[in-house]
């Protein structure tokens, strides 16, 4: 794709959030949103880092609020920066598990999903997540960071072999 019409080396995410996708069986976990940024989308559980909270801890948390389910061994494997148009500019941190106590129940911000490995919808969901799901899926670590106009993906660059503690 054509240069970034974002400086990164100076951009700072004003929002900082998480998404887990835990893969077990040849299956991945996802949800079905249904409120907040993305609602009526298909993505993993996550969201907001409260404040005093690690990504570690927000990730854990919101799989318990949206999903009443605890990863196990979660390990961050990306980080995605989206510049958007419509809301704060956006750091995702973005782990994986690969079990889980509990079971995925439906709460009132969304219903869970267990989804193919082979079988992913992408056409259900932002249009960066088949830029980097993939990677996730492969254990491979990465950086994305995305250009957004309200809904519409309009620049991208995913960087691999990022290492991350967690």
């Amino acid at each position: 794709m054509a240069d970034s019409p974002i400086d990164w080396t100076t951009w700072r995410g004003e929002m900082l959030a998480t998404l887990m996708f835990v893969v077990r069986g040849g299956q991945v976990l996802l949800i079905g949103k249904k409120r907040g940024l993305g609602a009526g989308k298909i993505n993993g559980p996550g969201g907001k880092i409260d404040p005093g909270e690690t990504a570690l801890e927000a990730v854990v948390r919101e799989c318990q609020e949206e999903l009443h389910i605890t990863p196990l061994a979660p390990r961050k494997l990306g980080e995605l920066w989206f510049s958007m148009s419509t809301c704060p500019d956006i750091l995702c941190h973005v782990f994986r598990a690969d079990d889980f106590t509990g079971t995925p129940t439906e709460t009132d911000e969304a219903t869970p999903l267990w989804t193919p490995l082979d079988a992913i919808p992408y056409d259900r969901m932002w249009a960066d997540d088949r830029e980097w799901l993939p990677l996730v899926l492969d254990n491979t670590p990465f950086r994305g960071r995305f250009v957004f106009e309200d809904e519409t993906m309009r620049w991208h660059a995913i960087e691999t072999g990022v290492a991350y503690e967690c």
